[in-house]
C-alpha cells in the first residue's frame, strides 16, 4: 500500500505544482501593475471567441478599453503571458526598428507531421529567412505582369457569371461569387489549374478551398492547448491542418509539377517559380504545397472579402461609387476596352477606395510577433516584453482610431488622397502588416483586387436592399474578418 500511497501523493504534488503555476501566469500583469482584464481561466483573454464574440470584437474591446494607459496592455493570449499594442510607436520599433527581435510570429507549425503547416506565415526562425529569399522573386512587377493577363481572363469571366445572376435575380450575395472568383484566379495562377468555380459553386476547388480556409480541425479548447503548449504538441504530433486539405493540395501539386515536367509546359506563373526553386535549391514536394497552399488560402480570401466590403460600402455612397465608375470607363476606354498592366496606375480614385475599404475592414485585424529576447520599452523602464512573450498588434482597431483617422467609422476615400498619405506615418495603415516581415503577395492581392472592382464597378451599379446587413455584423467563426450572413446587394447593368 506504501507505494501506491507515495504514488498518490507524487500526483497530488504535481497536479499542485501545476495548478499553482496556472494561477501565477495568469495573475502576471497583475502583479506588475500592468492593466489588463481578468482572464478567464482557460481562455486569458479570448474569454467567447468564436461564440459569443468575433475577434474583431475582443481587438476593438480591448483597445478601446486600454488606449492612453500606456504603450502597451497586458493581455493573456490562452495561458500565456502576452502584450497588446496601444501606440504606433511600439508598433514601430516591433515591426521595423527592432524586428531583430520580433522576427517570429509565434504561431504553431509541425512540418514533420503536418507538411502544409510548412507555409511562410507560419514559419519561424532561419526556416522563414531561407523561405522568404528563396520566394522573394516571385512576387516582382515583372512576375505580376506575367500572371495579370490570367487575371484579367477571369475577371472577364467574373462579369459573364454576374450577369447571369441578375437575369435570375436583381439581389445578389456578393461575397459567395466573388469568393469564387478568387479561389479560380490563385487556382490558375497558384495551381495552373482551371478551376472553374465561377461557373460552378461546387467545383472540388471551391469546395476544399472553402474547407481548408474555414474548417478548423481543433475545438477551442484544443487550439488553446496546442498555443499555449506548442513542444509538448509537437510531441504529441499534433495538426492543425484538415486531413482531406492535405491529401488534396499534396496531390494537387505533385501531379502539377510531373504534368508540366513531362510535357515542358511553361505558364510564367507561381507554380514554374515554385518548380524552378525546387530545381535550383531543392525545395521540396511538400515545401511547395505549402507555399501554394499558403498563397491560395491568404490570396483568394483576402482578396474576395476587400472586394465584397468595398461593393458594400459603394453601394451605401453612390456618389463616390458613380465616381470609381467613371474614372474605371475612362481608363479601360482608353484601352479599346480591356484594361492593361500598365493602365492599372491610372486607377487612382479606385485605389483610394481600396485603401480605405481595408482600413475600415482590415481583413488581417491584428499583427502577431513573439519577442526573441528581453524588451524593455523605451523612456518606459516598468514596460518589459520578456523572450517568449506573444506580442498582438490590433491593426483594425488602430485604423478605427478618431486620433489617426478624423471620423473614424465614415468611409471617406480622401483618406488616401495623396497628400494625406504622404503625411501619414505608415504605421498607420498596416492591413499588410509592415518592415522584412509584410504580406509578401501584397502586390498580387491589390492586382486582383483592382481587376475584379474595376470590371464590376464599370458594367454594373450597386445599391444596398431589403437584404443588406446595415450595420454590418461580423463572423464569430474565422480569425480574418468576414461577414457573418453574406453581402446581399441589388445589382443592375449601368
Amino acid at each position: 500500500m506504501s507505494v501506491y500511497i507515495y504514488l498518490l501523493t507524487a500526483i497530488v504534488v504535481l497536479v499542485g505544482y501545476l495548478v499553482l503555476k496556472w494561477r501565477r501566469a495568469l495573475q502576471y500583469w497583475q502583479n506588475l501593475g500592468i492593466p489588463c482584464e481578468e482572464p478567464h481561466i482557460l481562455m486569458g483573454s479570448l474569454a467567447g471567441v468564436q461564440t459569443k464574440r468575433s475577434f474583431f470584437d475582443i481587438w476593438s474591446d480591448y483597445y478601446n478599453k486600454f488606449r492612453g494607459t500606456g504603450p502597451f496592455a497586458g493581455f493573456y493570449w490562452f495561458q500565456r503571458p502576452a502584450i497588446f499594442v496601444l501606440e504606433t510607436s511600439l508598433a514601430k520599433l516591433i515591426l521595423i526598428k527592432e524586428f531583430n527581435k520580433f522576427t517570429d510570429r509565434g504561431f504553431y507549425h509541425n512540418t514533420e507531421d503536418d507538411p502544409l503547416s510548412g507555409q511562410l506565415f507560419l514559419l519561424d526562425g532561419q526556416k522563414w529567412r531561407s523561405m522568404r529569399n528563396k520566394l522573394s522573386s516571385t512576387f516582382t512587377s515583372g512576375k505580376m505582369k506575367y500572371m495579370f493577363p490570367t487575371v484579367v481572363k477571369v475577371g472577364h469571366e467574373l462579369i459573364e457569371v454576374f450577369g447571369q445572376t441578375i437575369e435570375k435575380s436583381p439581389v445578389v450575395e456578393v461575397k459567395d461569387i466573388l469568393a469564387r472568383f478568387g479561389t479560380d484566379v490563385i487556382g490558375t495562377c497558384a495551381f495552373g489549374i482551371e478551376c472553374s468555380s465561377l461557373k460552378d459553386p461546387h467545383a472540388e476547388f471551391r469546395e476544399m478551398g472553402r474547407r481548408a480556409v474555414f474548417e478548423q480541425r481543433h475545438g477551442p479548447i484544443g487550439i488553446a492547448f496546442i498555443t499555449s503548449f506548442q513542444n509538448l504538441a509537437r510531441r504529441l504530433h499534433m495538426k492543425i491542418t484538415i486531413e482531406d486539405a492535405e491529401r488534396f493540395f499534396l496531390r494537387i501539386v505533385r501531379e502539377t509539377v510531373a504534368f508540366r515536367k513531362q510535357n515542358d509546359i511553361r505558364r510564367n506563373d507561381f507554380m514554374d517559380q515554385l518548380i524552378d526553386l525546387k530545381e535550383s535549391v531543392g525545395l521540396t514536394i511538400e515545401e511547395m504545397a505549402a507555399q501554394a497552399f499558403v498563397f491560395f488560402g491568404a490570396g483568394f480570401e483576402t482578396s474576395s472579402t476587400t472586394m465584397g466590403f468595398a461593393l458594400y460600402e459603394l453601394a451605401q455612397h453612390q456618389d463616390i461609387q458613380d465616381r470609381v465608375r467613371e474614372e474605371c470607363q475612362e481608363v479601360i476606354g482608353k484601352c479599346n476596352g480591356e484594361l492593361t498592366y500598365e493602365s492599372m496606375r491610372e486607377l487612382v480614385y479606385l485605389d483610394q477606395v481600396i485603401s480605405e475599404t481595408l482600413r475600415l475592414y482590415t481583413v488581417l485585424p491584428v499583427l502577431n510577433r513573439e519577442c526573441l529576447e528581453d524588451f524593455v520599452v523605451p523612456d518606459n523602464p516598468k514596460y518589459v516584453i520578456k523572450k517568449g512573450m506573444p506580442v498582438l498588434i490590433p491593426a483594425a482597431a488602430m485604423h478605427r482610431d478618431e486620433k489617426l483617422y478624423a471620423n473614424p467609422n465614415t468611409f471617406d476615400p480622401e483618406n488616401f488622397s495623396a497628400d494625406r498619405v504622404k503625411e501619414r506615418d505608415s504605421m498607420e495603415w498596416l492591413p499588410f502588416g509592415e518592415g522584412p516581415r509584410n504580406c509578401i503577395g501584397m502586390r498580387f492581392g491589390q492586382m486582383q483586387t483592382r481587376v475584379g472592382l474595376a470590371f464590376l464597378i464599370k458594367d454594373f451599379k450597386f445599391s444596398v436592399c431589403d437584404q443588406t446587413t446595415i450595420p454590418m455584423v461580423y463572423s464569430k467563426k474565422t480569425f480574418l474578418i468576414s461577414s457573418e450572413t453574406g453581402i446581399f446587394l441589388k445589382v443592375e447593368r449601368v
